[in-house]
């Protein structure tokens, strides 16, 4: 009797077998041939389920993002207080700060190669953005699209300093004052708005 397989289950198999691939080579300099046999499969089969590189990278990232998004926000249930939740992102981002990494150095690889080839999906990656977004307005609980940049900016500086190679930068303290940050822009936001006030200075 033929085995029975589970496609999907063997898509997602073989799509977390990939990360370390692309990892070790960078999107530009691997190949599907070199995929296919990194993962002791054929060609035929790799691109059975993926076809193409490209194709193949971007089920990637969608599954990094929804991975991302929910095991964070799940954390972030019936949690109200900012300096909470910066902490248990804080303990996120530690603990997974190779990849987090790794991935930094792969996404602009893999823009730089987008861009040589001519064919940069603006539209695609603008939609990942907003759905991180939307995980950041959870965090901060308001739907407030310049904090919520202004987040994902801090965020995305914190791992490029850690590629870079900054060992003194402390993650956690960083998330902290973030915190304290949004907060006190958002108890300004709140008193300029009871005075009918909707400009916002500090200092």
């Amino acid at each position: 009797m033929p085995k029975i397989v589970d496609k999907e289950l063997y898509r997602q198999e073989l799509l977390e077998k990939c990360f370390d691939l692309f990892a070790q080579k960078g999107y530009g300099s691997i190949t599907m041939r070199q995929i296919a046999k990194g993962l002791n499969v054929s060609t035929g089969t790799l691109y059975h389920y993926f076809p193409s590189k490209q194709a193949l990278f971007e089920q990637l990232v969608e599954e990094k993002l929804q991975r991302d998004i929910y095991f964070v926000t799940k954390q972030w249930q019936g949690i109200r207080s900012l300096d909470d939740k910066a902490e248990i992102l804080a303990d996120y981002l530690a603990k997974n700060l190779e990849d987090q990494i790794k991935w930094t150095y792969l996404m602009v690889d893999f823009a730089q190669n987008q861009e040589r080839e001519g064919d940069v999906d603006g539209q695609r990656w603008q939609e990942t953005c907003d759905r991180y977004r939307w995980a950041i307005y959870e965090f901060i609980g308001v739907e407030n699209p310049i904090i919520a940049d202004f987040v994902m900016s801090l965020i995305d500086g914190l791992i490029l300093e850690k590629l870079l190679g900054n060992l003194n930068l402390d993650v956690k303290a960083q998330c902290m004052l973030l915190a304290k940050m949004v907060n006190a822009y958002l108890e300004k936001e709140n008193r300029m708005q009871e005075t009918g006030d909707r400009t916002i200075q500090f200092g």
